[in-house]
């Protein structure tokens, strides 16, 4: 049977099963560790207790899945409401995730961000407000995660997420996520301006600065290896 949007966000505030949770990271942990390459830096950036707003760039369905494994703390998420349909939406909310109705103000899941937080628990939220597939630019960011944050007290971790865009079989790409130095709220009011402020200002641009660099890295590693491949081959050469 299934459930309604409000009933959704009933589980979500109570908090759903903890032990699926844990099972499933159990499971997924090494499987994306192994099968992506992961290289995580960064979690010590990550609060180990009390809220927090991790906000990400999004380039991917899988983002949250992939930033819930770098991290011990369970992580809650915001998924547009259709998925969270049927045996797939219920798997969702046993794992933190909760429905939000795009392209319109949904009280509900406004609501349920803010009861997590208030619980002391981790928020992860896409400024972007969708994916943004193209690999070399991120989009622009909104400033509801910010004035979520400025609500509950709760510190921004600025999130990057690169090599999880437009993935295919084979899987040739790293995935590289970093977390950033918390950005403190304490002193902001939430309004508008306060919101708009530490989000284009502070958290975006340390994003993107970052995104850029890890971007670029995975290049930089090959053509080093090539190069080191030229440079023995050469030395063979010379050799004979």
């Amino acid at each position: 049977m299934a459930r309604s949007h409000e009933e959704s966000h009933e589980i979500a505030r109570r908090g759903a099963s903890k032990p699926l949770y844990y099972l499933t990271m159990f499971l997924l942990v090494p499987i994306f560790r192994l099968v992506f390459a992961m290289r995580v830096s960064g979690t010590e950036n990550v609060p180990r207790k009390g809220a927090a707003v991790i906000v990400p760039n999004h380039k991917s369905f899988w983002d949250a899945f992939f930033v819930a494994v770098c991290l011990r703390r369970r992580v809650h998420f915001m998924g547009k409401a259709e998925l969270f349909q049927g045996r797939k939406g219920r798997l969702l909310l046993a794992l933190g995730g909760f429905p939000v109705k795009r392209g319109e103000s949904d009280a509900e899941a406004i609501e349920t961000a803010r009861a997590v937080l208030r619980r002391g628990d981790i928020l992860a939220l896409f400024p972007e407000g969708t994916r943004v597939p193209d690999p070399n630019a991120l989009g622009t960011p909104r400033r509801g995660a910010a004035r979520l944050a400025i609500e509950t007290g709760a510190p921004l971790i600025p999130t990057v997420i690169t090599g999880t865009e437009k993935r295919r079989l084979p899987l040739p790409r790293r995935v590289q996520v970093a977390f950033g130095e918390p950005v403190p709220v304490d002193e902001l009011t939430a309004t508008p301006e306060d919101a708009s402020r530490v989000i284009n200002e502070q958290v975006w641009p340390a994003i993107d600065q970052e995104y850029q660099r890890l971007h670029a890295r995975p290049g930089l590693i090959a053509a080093g290896i090539a190069a080191a491949g030229i440079g023995y081959a050469i030395r063979r050469r010379r050799k004979k």
